[in-house]
């Protein structure tokens, strides 16, 4: 290929990931509340994997080119990115860089009040407390989230769709195919370096700030939200 088409895509998708949107949301409530941000941001990189294999497939277009089709995606991406936005309001409280996952802390948080307002044992007395099991923050489930927020962006697909076909030639010795290949690819590795940064950056700068780490959480989840009812109305009004 064109290394001057290669720079200038390379230009245009270091500008776009560096855009906040619902992945910068993600990572920083991620990097707050986890005790390791990685799985999350592998799973938002992996769902850009997967809109590169569709457009490479010419699935995109076709997804593209059907407004109902796309209709049904923008709003399964809209009401997932809904919930995640509420399910990152509901943990503001907890969001401090704690040593372990969000879940576990706020059960151990439970217990020990519990333990505080419960009656102490007199001389002679032996009381059991039976500790509630805690529920953890898998990787894996961290990982999936990330996925679906990707996989489930219909501005994501409309963006590869619109984008990289700007950037290929026939004129060129690579099938299309490769072309389109090479430039998902591209992309990928460029998000991977923001992406990385954007969380690095959000637990170094917030690590010693629990209450700028709370406000940061509060407007991740309202940026979803937000994110998400625009995409509801721009289909409502599409139409």
């Amino acid at each position: 290929m064109d290394p001057s088409l290669l720079a200038g895509f390379a230009l245009v998708s270091l500008t776009l990931a560096c855009t906040p949107g619902a992945d910068w949301a993600y990572i920083i409530s991620s990097a707050i509340s986890r005790r390791s941000f990685v799985p999350a941001v592998i799973g938002l990189l992996v769902g850009y994997l997967f809109h590169t294999a569709l457009v490479a497939a010419g699935i995109a277009a076709l997804v593209a080119g059907s407004p109902q089709l796309l209709s049904w995606l923008t709003a399964i991406g809209a009401l997932y990115l809904f919930w995640l936005g509420i399910s990152t309001l509901r943990n503001w409280k907890s969001a401090a860089f704690h040593d372990g996952p969000l879940e576990e802390i706020e059960a151990e948080d439970r217990l020990e009040m519990a333990d505080a307002s419960a009656p102490q044992p007199t001389s002679g007395t032996l009381t059991m407390i039976r500790k509630p099991k805690l529920r953890r923050a898998t990787p894996r489930a961290d990982f999936a989230k990330g996925l679906l927020t990707s996989a489930t962006n219909p501005k994501a697909l409309l963006l590869y769709v619109a984008l990289i076909p700007q950037f290929i030639t026939e004129a060129a010795a690579w099938p299309l195919a490769l072309q389109t290949t090479l430039l998902g690819l591209l992309h990928f590795t460029v998000s991977i370096g923001v992406y990385f940064a954007v969380a690095l950056g959000a637990r170094i700068l917030l690590r010693s700030r629990p209450l700028a780490a709370r406000v940061v959480t509060v407007l991740s989840g309202l940026i979803m939200i937000c994110l998400s009812i625009g995409l509801i109305f721009e289909q409502i009004l599409l139409k």
